[in-house]
């Protein structure tokens, strides 16, 4: 049975969550491979929504198995009260149908605090643009080996150990930025109240998952925010702290490369980003804030204002190549009705250089100036459209020329937030 892949193409927010859940219907297993609760997933479904931060999407369909992968770090406090909100809306969640790999390293309080003690003392040109929800810190403590770990939970005498550890290299970090020494006994109280219910969902993911694949069960791997945040590959240090790309789908839960079948990038018709960063093809014009109004561009964690800019085909480009990509899900069609004419970056020009990718110095991605392409845009409305018949003709040279340009076919067309409202051309799950 083929296993599906699925990450953001662009600067995260393409609308995975409705591409996702579109998918899980026919997936055995939906996994969150990396990422915190810093990116969030809007489901749209019988006209209920769900806002999803940590629980992975799968979660709203009943009868799969949803899993929190070791590449994820994850607050116990923000996943019980995400819990209670969508149990509160008639979901049910039960060690059965979530699991939480034991080796999975937990964002604390103290996470937070130093997440946006830092930001406030950065200076105007260097702030990240973080959530300030602890993200980056907690995998800092993961790599530098004083992760307090899901497993930790489960033995009180590691627990102190691992909050000692990590209290060591706090302590001298906030004295630094001027923060209070952290309340020892009232960060142990704390995670000793909250490890029964977290305790609940663990597991070895890893052998779950392995299993699981051996079973011949549809495995979908879920990815938060977009590949132009990789730690890595990325805008750096406009990033996120944790690898995007698809290749940590494996890495993420505990499973070999092997597994994957197919990796679906969702991109958006447009480009949006929110917070600091280089964006060539940014519009601070009417154009632009016609595309986030219509697009209703407000992030679903932060409720930030997204930018907005024409679609770049040279990142997307560019993102297919290192994530593997084998086909797109183009999402938001329908934002671009009623365009009398619309630009495709095709290239930069940096300092009359030509370029067909981004570079990865970060003052020369400054200096990249988009190089456009223009295509008439069409009147005609294409929300809601469910096949290549209901989209007027512009349209679709629009989305056939976004294919020539990325060098990737589309194999899902998305035209309205509702799940029904797409337009499938290959189907990832086809053996």
């Amino acid at each position: 049975m083929a296993n599906v892949v699925v990450v953001g193409a662009q600067w995260g927010d393409e609308g995975k969550g409705k591409i996702v859940d579109w998918l899980s219907e026919r997936a055995d297993v939906i996994a969150r491979f990396q990422g915190g609760h810093n990116a969030g997933h809007t489901l749209v479904i019988d006209g209920k929504v769900y806002k999803l931060h940590a629980l992975p999407s799968g979660v709203v369909r009943g009868g799969k198995l949803s899993v929190i992968g070791n590449g994820v770090v994850l607050d116990p406090w923000h996943l019980m009260r995400e819990i209670e909100t969508v149990t509160a809306q008639g979901v049910t969640i039960s060690p059965e149908t979530l699991m939480i790999a034991e080796n999975t390293p937990l964002i604390l309080p103290i996470h937070g605090e130093l997440d946006r003690a830092r930001e406030e003392a950065a200076s105007t040109g260097t702030k990240i643009g973080t959530t300030g929800r602890g993200i980056g810190p907690a995998y800092e403590d993961k790599v530098g080996r004083r992760s307090v770990r899901v497993a930790d939970l489960a033995d009180d005498a590691t627990l102190v150990a691992r909050v000692d550890r990590a209290l060591q290299h706090h302590n001298p970090l906030r004295k630094g930025l001027g923060i209070v020494p952290v309340d020892r006994d009232r960060l142990l109280a704390d995670l000793r109240a909250i490890a029964p219910k977290v305790l609940a969902y663990a597991a070895p993911v890893w052998k779950v998952m392995n299993e699981k694949r051996r079973a011949g069960k549809r495995i979908l791997f879920e990815g938060a925010q977009g590949a132009l945040l990789d730690i890595d590959f990325g805008t750096y240090p406009f990033v996120t702290s944790s690898n995007v790309i698809a290749g940590q789908a494996a890495t993420g839960v505990g499973i070999g490369p092997g597994a994957i079948d197919f990796v679906l990038g969702i991109v958006k018709a447009y480009t949006t980003r929110v917070g600091e960063g280089p964006f060539p093809t940014e519009l601070e014009d009417a154009d632009g804030q016609r595309l986030g109004e219509r697009g209703h561009e407000f992030g679903t964690t932060t409720g930030r204002k997204r930018r907005c800019g024409w679609f770049d085909a040279v990142l997307v480009r560019q993102t297919c190549a290192t994530s593997g990509v084998n086909g797109i899900s183009l999402t938001k069609l329908d934002v671009l009705d009623g365009f009398e004419t619309l630009r495709i970056c095709t290239g930069y020009d940096l300092d009359g250089q030509h370029l067909d990718y981004l570079p990865t110095a970060a003052d020369q991605q400054a200096r990249c100036v988009p190089i456009y392409e223009e295509m008439p845009g069409w009147t005609e409305s294409t929300e809601g459209a469910r096949s290549w018949n209901d989209l007027p003709a512009n349209a679709i040279k629009y989305v056939k020329r976004v294919e020539e340009l990325i060098q990737c076919p589309v194999a899902m067309l998305s035209t309205s937030p509702e799940r029904e409202d797409t337009i499938l051309v290959t189907d990832p799950f086809a053996d």
